[in-house]
């Protein structure tokens, strides 16, 4: 009874995993082991245990309060404050956008390379932009044709986050038994904080955090499902922890420690992670999961975005609301447009990918108080209020995010400047 239990608690949460645990995750992650190795597990583990905090909080002010997250702020702060942190969300899910298009491209590109690993149809921006269009073009349809789109959402992030766990769970125990010559003791050549940096932000994204207070409302669940946020939470964002760390070891035992530091620059080069499981056949299995990813990823990433400003500006705060398909639409495009313009003569898309990633923490703080300040209000009281330790693990959550806000935007300064 209890598993059964367990099973129907599982919702809102492995959906927030399903979006983070993209094709960036998935890139990042790799990058962190092939640089940092098992060292960055503890880091991976603090991002983890603050992202279930942050996850909890959320959704338990999602079942507590009358109104959405956005509407309580603009009702007690006044509808600009809502509208500031619905725009913040919005930009930090159009940058997240454009690393789900970039994976669309990178996904199918090596699998067009001729021997001479030089691209045919996807060389010049032109193809690449028709590809993307056409993509985004198929979103758009699903997103204006579907109905009730919380139930087919929830259905199929189950689904895809069981094949994910699958996949890279026997892929790494192959690995493991075969042995891939960890050498902890080589060098390693100079390590990227970026790739880092990235994998903290999408393991802990408080934007993708804040939406588990709109979705528990979507699942219609109310003050009397307190405990079955709680086990939702732990048990969807302990998933996405634990598949992020597979790919990290995995990515660890295969390329970390080696005489001649591994540049992985293209999605074809990460792909030989799988070799040990699939073979020759690693690239085109390990591509076609990058652009599943990404593909999956598309519509309810841009919803979220979606679906929260529409919330700050009054607009309304389900998935099938009017202008929460609009303002969706809108952040589609606008993921398509940034990514566009990145590709364009662009030689590295892992780079691109895990750059975007990094940049979504910037915004992070702002996200962070507010779920705070919504957490701490004095008629929270009784069954009602927020346990202490859960308001505890979100305040660290936001020293990490305001660490991370700065130190990213020292780095990227540091890039612009030295361009």
């Amino acid at each position: 009874m209890k598993i059964v239990y367990g099973l129907k608690s599982v919702g809102p949460a492995i959906v927030v995993a399903a979006v983070v645990l993209g094709p960036g995750s998935i890139l990042t992650s790799s990058k962190v082991g092939s640089q940092f190795g098992f060292a960055a597990l503890p880091i991976l583990a603090l991002a983890v245990v603050l992202m279930i905090a942050m996850v909890a909080l959320s959704g338990r002010l999602g079942v507590t309060y009358e109104h959405s997250l956005c509407e309580e702020l603009a009702q007690r702060l006044g509808r600009w404050v809502a509208i500031a942190v619905g725009g913040i969300l919005f930009v930090l899910v159009a940058l997240f956008q454009s690393s789900n298009n970039i994976a669309v491209v990178a996904g199918i590109e090596p699998l067009l390379e001729t021997g001479d690993g030089e691209a045919t149809f996807l060389s010049s921006p032109f193809s690449r932009g028709a590809i993307l269009a056409v993509v985004n073009l198929f979103v758009l349809l699903c997103l204006y044709r579907m109905r009730h789109l919380y139930g087919v959402v929830e259905r199929l992030m189950k689904v895809l986050v069981l094949l994910m766990v699958l996949a890279f769970f026997f892929n790494f125990l192959v690995v493991l038994l075969r042995g891939a010559g960890y050498q902890p003791s080589a060098a390693t050549g100079k390590r990227d904080l970026i790739p880092l940096i990235g994998m903290i932000g999408t393991t802990f994204s408080i934007g993708g955090a804040f939406y588990q207070g709109y979705l528990v409302r979507e699942k219609g669940w109310t003050v009397g499902n307190v405990k079955q946020n709680l086990a939702d939470s732990f048990l969807g964002i302990s998933i996405l922890g634990g598949v992020t760390a597979v790919i990290l070891m995995t990515s660890t035992l295969v390329f970390y420690g080696r005489a001649e530091p591994v540049v992985l620059s293209s999605v074809g080069d990460v792909a030989r992670q799988l070799e040990p499981l699939f073979g020759p056949s690693a690239k085109v299995i390990f591509c076609v999961g990058i652009f599943a990813g990404a593909f999956s990823s598309f519509l309810v990433n841009a919803m979220i975005g979606g679906t929260v400003l529409a919330d700050s500006l009054g607009l309304g705060s389900r998935m099938d609301d009017r202008w929460t398909r609009h303002l969706t639409a809108l952040a589609l495009l606008i993921g398509m447009g940034v990514a566009i313009l990145s590709l364009a003569g662009a030689k590295g898309t892992v780079g691109l990918i895990t750059f975007a990633q990094a940049l979504t923490v910037l915004g992070l703080p702002a996200l962070a108080l507010a779920l705070l300040y919504l957490g701490t209000r004095p008629e929270l009281s009784g069954e009602k209020k927020i346990p202490r330790w859960i308001l505890g693990l979100g305040c660290a959550g936001l020293l990490v995010a305001c660490v991370l806000a700065v130190r990213t935007a020292a780095i990227v300064y540091g890039k612009i400047a030295g361009a």
